[in-house]
């Protein structure tokens, strides 16, 4: 009798047996993007509820929520013949397929381990620089302290009110990138009498992405280039809480209260409040030596195109190692 039993069971579908939202409700509890594709696997019925509810999303937002600011996903590819191929295939199921297996890869990306490394693609701008270019904000991703014997740093103008803040701007090495600390060296000026060290009083960090049309524009930051530290040009997906620096000369780090996802692979470090006033001229300054940002950069696989109105999530693709949609989900 048994045996009868455990042979009638053999064709249950527990979807079909507990119905769509507690289904819902157990594969969302899925965290790992191996076990959501083992269960795409099991029968086409899974396939399609695990497609159509979109769990591989939901995966990624659950442990990223900054993947929420995607509005939609567009398959890439440097042939233009193959983008206007994938734009006309997806559509209704096609798409629901394709969104799944991108955020499946980003899943993978996300959840990965993986060992930290400095992030810095290049110095986008500094909100002012008191010598240019022997105190740029270049010298900030030496990894020496002199060059030539003489101390690398960067140096902001001077100001009277010690209130008045700096920022420093940098690109990332992806334009996705996950961010787990920033670490910065203030200046300590042994051409000044006493040894003072130029630090800020706090920092603050902005994660974001250049608003079009200065997102498509390949940036070289020169003195003059007031756009790339213009605010209202980015759009920033996270900001972190206020930390205070410590007036010491040590690489000092700054642990964000958890991994962030960036989104458009640019990084503002906000240097708030001045130290220490200049005895040459009275003014306060802010000099640092050295800044390092934290992470991994995901795969060049995925990009970021920000437009006037979204923000699309880009996997770039070759369509032949992608394709095969059509005769596996339907």
């Amino acid at each position: 009798m048994a045996e009868e039993s455990w042979e009638e069971g053999r064709g249950l579908d527990f979807l079909e047996s507990l119905g769509p939202d507690i289904s819902a409700t157990v594969f969302s509890l899925l965290d790992d993007p191996a076990d959501l594709a083992r269960a795409t696997t099991v029968s086409r019925s899974w396939r399609r509820f695990v497609i159509a509810n979109q769990f591989s999303k939901i995966l990624c937002l659950r442990v990223y929520p900054e993947v929420s600011n995607f509005t939609r996903v567009e398959l890439s590819s440097i042939s233009s013949a193959h983008r206007n191929a994938g734009s006309s295939a997806c559509a209704g199921l096609e798409k629901l397929w394709r969104d799944h297996r991108v955020y499946m890869h980003l899943s993978h990306g996300l959840l990965s381990p993986y060992d930290p490394k400095d992030c810095i693609s290049h110095c986008m701008g500094a909100s002012s620089t008191d010598r240019f270019p022997e105190e740029a904000i270049e010298n900030t991703i030496e990894p020496v302290d002199r060059q030539e014997s003489k101390l690398s740093y960067w140096s902001s103008g001077g100001q009277k009110d010690p209130a008045v803040p700096e920022c420093l701007i940098y690109s990332l090495q992806s334009e996705l990138c996950l961010v787990d600390e920033i670490r910065i060296r203030p200046l300590k000026a042994f051409f000044r009498y006493g040894h003072p060290i130029y630090s800020a009083k706090h920092v603050r960090f902005r994660l974001g992405y250049l608003k079009p049309p200065h997102w498509s524009e390949t940036h070289v930051y020169v003195e003059s280039d007031a756009e790339l530290i213009d605010d209202s040009n980015y759009i920033w997906t996270y900001t972190s809480p206020e930390f205070p620096m410590l007036q010491e000369n040590v690489m000092q780090s700054f642990k964000l209260p958890h991994s962030v996802l960036c989104i458009g692979g640019v990084v503002k470090i906000e240097l708030l409040g001045r130290v220490h006033k200049d005895t040459f001229d009275g003014r306060y300054y802010i000099c640092v030596s050295h800044v390092q940002l934290v992470g991994k950069p995901l795969s060049e696989d995925f990009g970021v195109a920000p437009s006037k109105n979204d923000v699309v999530l880009s996997y770039y693709l070759d369509y032949r190692r992608f394709g095969g949609r059509s005769q596996q989900s339907t």
